[in-house]
């Protein structure tokens, strides 16, 4: 446990806080072939983005209040036209190939902006004793348990009959080790998978560890194959437009150069999504490590300031007092350092 402050003047936050993130992911491409030839998937098509305008109907909950019965029976009649991106396999291709290169950093706790020397001494000495006692080997089991099973790959993973993953660790631009795992095979929903089901789970999340504590460069190459059928539509990023009317379409889509791709901001949010240690996990199952526990699809932050389970809270409280929350509050406290953020108490005197 942190020594607990006792300076005559009470330790504060820095005013100027910053770390940059440790699981650094690029953007992830889509390509499209057979199942029976993953192996030699070098030769692959890219997946292309193409435009479609459809002619749909009304479907969208109007306000009936006060309505003129005719002008809403007109609203209603109405076809909706719109013109949306998709992204198609050819029909002669039943397999997606996703894949995207992680980089993982060490200098965890270390924040590369600190306009103070006593709290960036204090923020040393806690994260210290954390990996004194623990080491990385819980957070990096679940960052490795997340590419098993392939979360990155969102709607994707939905329906698919066949998913393996192949992780393959680059050594001067060549893969050293490769470990290939059954995505299936592997839940969402905890991290406790045995052995037999994923036998190259434990020595992957062994170098993700290294990797977090600046023991060794760890670049790792992570490919995805999902057998969804020839033909089948995939599901890329979808670029968030303000001003749909200006784009003239309903949907865009990512691309990279032409070929749809996925955000590497998407790719890290599943990676990280680690956070059972909140209270409501057992039902509602893993969330994205956030300060605030944040999931924005489902409208809530699961780690609200009043419970005292936000990220500043527990931060503070272990930083500047010295009193370390529980062990498993610690690993999402170091989880958020590794996510990365500007973290500051500029507003705060």
């Amino acid at each position: 446990m942190a020594t607990k402050n006792t300076t005559a003047t009470p330790l504060k936050t820095a005013s100027v806080l910053a770390f940059e993130r440790k699981l650094d992911p690029s953007d992830a491409l889509f390509a499209a072939g057979t199942w029976a030839s993953r192996g030699n998937s070098a030769t692959w098509e890219p997946v292309v983005v193409r435009a479609k305008s459809v002619r749909g109907t009304i479907s969208n909950r109007l306000k009936t209040k006060d309505q003129d019965p005719a002008k809403l029976d007109a609203a209603i009649e109405n076809p909706n036209l719109q013109t949306v991106d998709v992204a198609m396999l050819p029909a002669e291709a039943d397999t997606l190939k996703v894949s995207f290169t992680l980089r993982v950093l060490g200098g965890t706790g270390t924040p590369s902006a600190c306009n103070n020397a006593e709290y960036q001494s204090a923020l040393k000495d806690a994260v210290q004793t954390y990996v004194a006692a623990n080491g990385f080997a819980e957070l990096a089991r679940r960052y490795a348990t997340n590419l098993a099973n392939g979360r990155f790959l969102w709607r994707n993973r939905l329906g698919a009959e066949q998913i393996e993953v192949q992780v393959a660790r680059l050594v001067e631009g060549q893969p050293e080790t490769t470990w290939t795992f059954d995505a299936l095979a592997l839940s969402l929903r905890d991290f406790d998978a045995p052995e037999s089901a994923a036998p190259g789970l434990k020595p992957l999340a062994d170098v993700l560890a290294q990797g977090l504590a600046g023991q060794s460069h760890v670049l790792l190459q992570v490919t995805a194959f999902v057998r969804v059928g020839a033909g089948q539509e995939v599901y890329p990023s979808q670029e968030l437009i303000l001003d749909k009317d200006k784009a003239g379409k309903s949907k865009t889509l990512y691309t990279v150069n032409g070929v749809a791709g996925m955000h590497s901001q998407k790719l890290g949010n599943a990676i990280r999504t680690i956070d059972t240690w909140y209270t409501g996990a057992a039902e509602n199952g893993p969330i994205a490590v956030e300060p605030y526990g944040s999931v924005t699809t489902q409208g809530k932050a699961y780690r609200q300031p009043k419970a005292k389970e936000d990220f500043y809270t527990l931060f503070d409280h272990w930083v500047t007092k010295g009193q370390a929350p529980a062990t498993e509050q610690q690993h999402f406290v170091i989880a958020t350092l590794i996510r990365g953020g500007v973290f500051g108490d500029a507003g705060k005197e």
